[in-house]
């Protein structure tokens, strides 16, 4: 089996997600994706004729995210007619899933050439085309029946009441988050990566993160108000179905202390992110020095009821499928889509906190759900050679009771 190399990665800016105030708000998602992809060709200077495949995460397949943004993205790009695309979604662990699928593909021998990211419009959130849901599904019951779903929100909620995780412990996590993202943003950690995204026009649409609130504390988070309880409640159909409801059906006795808010659950951001991907023999012979290599991947499903556990056996997985132990990995990432997935994550796992998520996460940052796995191997790569050290694991949970999982090595 042939190694799977990391040539480079790059990612736009996370602009806010919300028209009229986000940077990228009025870019549509092609754009996000040509403006890495032509970055990577940019930096690297590769053929891009010989792009075997281009592999894109995209959660939100409707609207002006239809269509196979990795394909349409690849000819916005001015990439040749060669280089083809495909679009997947595995919900927020779509980014990472593209990688791995980019890198068994080589790993397999079938391709040299490969990319994988993705971009996500949270904006737009292709709401011009079917705004159905997998989880709400009126004309599927048995599958709710089977297997309720409810909002991931109310989900947080529950396994913090669960584990008997307190807001204060999930406050105090955000607010480190924002601390440390400030921390690397003031020190240009993110930078090799960073790419600025232009308008159509050629004007600097933006260059830098736009969601982090660095004046975050724990007594202005003590001022919000939970997010999701009266969420949980709301009618759903005409049965009076509810989020609440739902997640009773499995958990009949939990009383959920609501703890979530808009400072301790991920931001909603526009972006993008890319990394191109070679075998040994196409890099050598084409002058191409790797940044790192994939040492394993794995999927792993959970209960779709609680829908962020994941991650945890995901982890222990793919340890187990490498032959490696959690003191092996020298920085974890994962994906603060709520405080309770990374504050758990930790705990579960006993980590040592000045490894996890150590230039901060999605509660500063955002969450531009397809993109975001795309950006954390990234980061983490970028991570490893400042710190000059070698192991890297990233995961993140993603709806219907998934996480993949990938571990990375530093050349």
């Amino acid at each position: 089996m042939s190694e799977a190399w990391i040539i480079d990665a790059c990612r736009t800016p996370r602009g806010i997600g919300k028209k009229g105030k986000g940077a990228l708000a009025d870019e549509h998602p092609q754009h996000l994706g040509a403006a890495v992809l032509k970055a990577l060709q940019e930096r690297v200077g590769f053929n891009t004729a010989d792009v075997d495949d281009i592999v894109f995460g995209t959660s939100s397949q409707r609207g002006t995210q239809s269509g196979d943004l990795a394909r349409m993205a690849a000819l916005d790009a001015g990439y040749d007619t060669k280089a083809s695309g495909v679009t997947l979604d595995r919900f927020c662990g779509s980014g990472i899933t593209a990688v791995n699928i980019a890198a068994a593909n080589i790993m397999a021998g079938m391709e040299d050439l490969t990319i994988g990211g993705g971009a996500e419009m949270m904006s737009t959130h292709g709401q011009g085309g079917s705004k159905s849901s997998p989880f709400l599904d009126n004309d599927n019951l048995r599958l709710r029946a089977v297997h309720p779903q409810p909002h991931q929100g109310v989900c947080a909620d529950a396994i913090a009441t669960l584990e008997g995780i307190s807001r204060k412990a999930l406050d105090e996590h955000a607010v480190e988050s924002q601390r440390r993202a400030a921390n690397a943003i003031k020190n240009g950690y993110f930078s090799k990566s960073l790419i600025p995204v232009y308008k159509e026009d050629g004007s600097l649409a933006l260059d830098e993160e736009e969601f982090p609130r660095p004046q975050t504390t724990i007594e202005s988070l003590s001022q919000l108000n939970p997010s999701f309880g009266k969420l949980a409640d709301i009618s759903l159909d005409e049965q009076g179905t509810t989020f609440r409801s739902l997640l009773l059906q499995k958990y009949p006795d939990l009383k959920i202390e609501h703890v979530h808010h808009a400072g301790n659950s991920s931001g909603v951001v526009d972006g993008a992110g890319a990394i191109l991907l070679a075998s040994p023999a196409y890099a050598k012979a084409n002058g191409l020095k790797p940044r790192a290599r994939i040492v394993g991947m794995c999927n792993m499903g959970d209960s779709p009821t609680l829908m962020l556990n994941a991650p945890v056996p995901a982890t222990q997985k793919v340890l187990q499928r490498t032959g490696m132990t959690i003191n092996d990995i020298d920085l974890f990432e994962i994906n603060e889509a709520f405080a309770v997935v990374s504050e758990k994550y930790i705990r579960d796992l006993g980590l040592d906190r000045d490894k996890v998520n150590v230039n901060g996460g999605a509660m500063a940052l955002g969450h531009p759900i397809g993109a975001t796995g795309a950006m954390l191997i990234g980061t983490v790569l970028d991570e490893l050679e400042r710190r000059d050290q070698q192991f890297g694991l990233i995961t993140m949970c993603a709806a219907g009771g998934m996480a993949p999982a990938i571990i990375i090595e530093r050349i």
